[in-house]
């Protein structure tokens, strides 16, 4: 499969994938901006905001459970590169680097995840 045909471009508020979703692929964020958002009822709030060489869908590709949140494009023009799960396996195989990125990217959102759990917690 040549690289072109996984990537993919989307515009303001085009929906890349829906909380609740299944899915067995990474994406990477080659140019513009995605959001990743959570929805309450009829509320969406907005989790992080992802720029140019970052990258989400990591947990579904995996574990392959289902969408955590919901992924929407946030600026026109925005392009990702889509990356399977068994291009996934092949690339932590052989490249280190690759696979200690993902790590610590893992580790830093469960470390924010984990403060802001705290904090709720430690609330009156």
């Amino acid at each position: 499969m040549t690289i072109e045909k996984c990537i993919n471009e989307f515009d303001v508020d085009d929906v890349i994938f829906e909380e609740g979703s299944t899915g067995r692929e990474l994406f990477v964020v080659l140019d513009g901006k995605v959001d990743i958002t959570k929805s309450n009822g009829g509320h969406r709030t907005t989790i992080v905001s992802l720029g140019k060489g970052e990258f989400f869908g990591e947990m579904a590709v995996i574990d392959g459970s289902s969408r955590s949140a919901t992924a929407i494009a946030a600026a026109a023009g925005t392009k990702v590169m889509r990356i399977n799960h068994a291009r996934f396996v092949y690339l932590v195989s052989q490249q280190p680097a690759f696979a200690l990125m993902v790590m610590d990217a893992l580790s830093k959102r469960l470390r924010a995840s984990n403060a802001v759990t705290y904090q709720a917690a430690a609330k009156p």
